[in-house]
């Protein structure tokens, strides 16, 4: 269990990293490729994070260019949700024609450019909020350095933490371009906990066994059912809680990280190796608690055996985090896009 820490961002963050990052990280985004499959991507639902970066690169902004002599990175404008639902047979259960297709375009790009030749692809990248997204590089060598920014970020099947990039799974209603956040300041937070959820994955079965109408504090359900959800909403739920679970599904990510957050609801990530987003920036251990998956039974006396001041601290630091994980119409400094693309710019130094 981590729950203890003073400083929210590293120093380095704001007073270097960041401003070099807009002097000189430029992106070129292959123009090659066709729509539905290329170049435009879902910009509402679970995984909107996918086609709002593309969306933000394709329409222009300080780090695209057209030139790509100059670039520091290459964009590779695929969207595999697109490709699941244009091109997945659900009779197969096989990725195969995707990974096939993937494959094929990469090669034109290569063939058609030096650019992917010249570094192996450790310059090049694409952008996918699907849980397939791990996959849909796999056993492809000439391919396998090539970044990925996912939601999936799980280090233990396939997320290469010295390489590739953790993306927020980000929720967009229809209408909206961003979570709504509010002010939650000075709200009365009577409960513990709460999740809600469907029952993907191993862990989340557990997790409502042992919590789901065993405690008033505990506000522990499946599906949020209606005749509570009338009463009070899924969000006003976040509203009134401490602390909110993340706990995975069949993947480690969940958009209830990025709903906790703009809530301010303390997340409490219960997902065994999930690379946090930002992590590079973002000190998460000053405004979340991380508990272990085989730990889920203790999860009251550890929230409870948390000092309130503790608590109180993480909670206010979350109004600092807040502008990090919001789409614009327009790219805003220190938004969830110059974020994505400040990770991207740390983890080629790291390459270099």
């Amino acid at each position: 269990m981590i729950y203890r820490s003073n400083v929210i961002f590293l120093y380095l963050f704001y007073s270097r990293s960041y401003e070099a990052m807009q002097r000189v990280f430029r992106i070129f985004v292959y123009k090659d490729g066709y729509k539905p499959l290329m170049h435009e991507g879902p910009k509402t639902g679970i995984y909107a994070s996918e086609g709002l970066f593309i969306a933000t690169m394709e329409r222009g902004n300080p780090f695209a260019v057209t030139e790509p002599k100059i670039a520091t990175m290459f964009f590779i404008p695929f969207s595999l949700k697109q490709m699941v639902d244009y091109m997945y047979d659900t009779n197969s259960h096989s990725m195969k024609n995707i990974q096939s297709y993937i494959a094929g375009y990469l090669r034109r790009l290569a063939s058609k450019y030096p650019y992917m030749n010249a570094t192996n692809g450790i310059d090049h990248f694409f952008v996918s909020c699907h849980d397939w997204a791990l996959m849909a590089l796999e056993k492809q060598d000439c391919q396998r350095n090539i970044v990925k920014v996912v939601c999936n970020a799980d280090s233990s099947r396939g997320f290469n933490t010295s390489r590739d990039v953790s993306l927020p799974e980000t929720r967009v209603r229809q209408g909206k371009h961003s979570p709504i956040i509010r002010d939650t300041s000075g709200m009365d937070r009577p409960y513990l906990a709460f999740f809600a959820g469907q029952m993907h994955g191993k862990l989340r079965p557990v997790l409502l066994a042992h919590w789901k109408d065993k405690d008033p504090e505990m506000k522990i359900y499946e599906v949020l059912p209606p005749s509570v959800a009338e009463r009070i909403s899924y969000s006003e739920h976040m509203r009134l809680s401490k602390y909110c679970i993340c706990a995975a599904g069949f993947e480690v990510n969940s958009p209830r990280l990025v709903e906790a957050i703009v809530n301010e609801c303390v997340p409490v990530i219960l997902a065994d190796n999930f690379v946090l987003p930002f992590s590079e920036v973002i000190n998460w251990d000053s405004i979340s608690v991380t508990v272990a998956e085989k730990d889920v039974a203790n999860l009251k006396a550890i929230l409870a055996g948390i000092p309130l001041r503790t608590y109180k601290e993480m909670q206010a630091r979350l109004k600092h985090v807040k502008r990090h994980f919001e789409w614009k119409n327009s790219p805003e400094k220190y938004d969830i896009f110059n974020m994505i693309v400040h990770s991207l710019w740390t983890q080629q130094l790291n390459n270099v």
